[in-house]
Formats: structure tokens, sequence, C-alpha cells
């Protein structure tokens, strides 16, 4: 599987962490930068270009990571297509994939120490959408939001 990635500063070394654990389990990392460390450089040209790369990839997923997430999130959920998680615990990783047939994780570098951040994205692409027809359900209503712009009705 292709993993599209993006990071800022924040998330450069566990953004190679994780690309250097992509390889061994024979994923292939596409890294859209920074390319090198940059000290204040800003995130969203870096997540929106993997949300980008994940949406026009088909069977690909994403990773986006700065110190907290919480801003390569929101900046990943505004490339349409893209359903962006938070993830802080495997169970978050695995909730996204199962439940929210999530296509791109959001790491907080600053969050976890790197091996527990690496293992919540290996959770993540380990896991497959559960197509239950509750979440479906759900999905479908906020696709439906996305194209009308009218709210679902409970």
């Amino acid at each position: 599987m292709r993993v599209h990635l993006g990071s800022d500063h924040a998330g450069f070394e566990l953004k190679a962490a994780i690309t250097e654990r992509l390889r061994e389990l024979g994923h292939e990392p596409v890294d859209h930068g920074p390319p090198s460390y940059q000290p204040g450089d800003d995130y969203p040209p870096y997540i929106i270009a993997a949300a980008e790369g994940t949406v026009g990839d088909p069977g690909s997923l994403g990773v986006v990571i700065g110190g907290s997430g919480n801003g390569e999130a929101i900046s990943a959920n505004k490339v349409k297509g893209v359903r962006a998680v938070l993830v802080w615990n495997e169970e978050t990783a695995r909730l996204g994939r199962e439940h929210n047939n999530a296509n791109v994780i959001s790491l907080g570098a600053r969050e976890h120490p790197v091996a527990d951040a690496v293992r919540f994205a290996e959770v993540f692409f380990a896991t497959a959408f559960s197509a239950d027809p509750r979440h479906i359900r759900r999905l479908d209503m906020i696709s439906e939001y996305e194209r009308t712009g009218r709210a679902p009705r409970p």
C-alpha cells in the first residue's frame, strides 16, 4: 500500500520513524515534505499535499504529523474526500478506520513517545473499514451535508 506523509518541523522526526516502519512492513511511503528539518516552517502546504496525494491515489492512506496533530487534522479535512482522524491511542486508531473509514491519520509528535505513535499508525494501517450499515449510513449523512450544505435530520 502507498502511504502519503506530510509534517512540519515538530513532526519531522516522527515522520522519518513512520516512513522507516512503513518500508519494513513492505509499504510504499510517499513523502510530501518537508524534505529536511526546517524550524518554524508552516504545516499547511505539506499536510494539504499529503491529503491530496491520498485522495488522488485510490487505495492509499495518509499520515499527517505536527506538534499536537490538531492543525494537521483540520488542514487535511479541508481536502475533499479526506476523512482525517486525530489519534491518541491504539483504540482511536482502530476505530477511525473501522467505524469512520478514515483515510488519513493525524498524530501529535509532541504528545507521544515515538514508539507509541508508530504503533498507532501500524494499527491504523492494519485495520479495515467494517462496512457496518450504521457506519455507512452515518458517513452518507456527512457526505450529503458536504454536497448540499443541508444538515441531516435525526
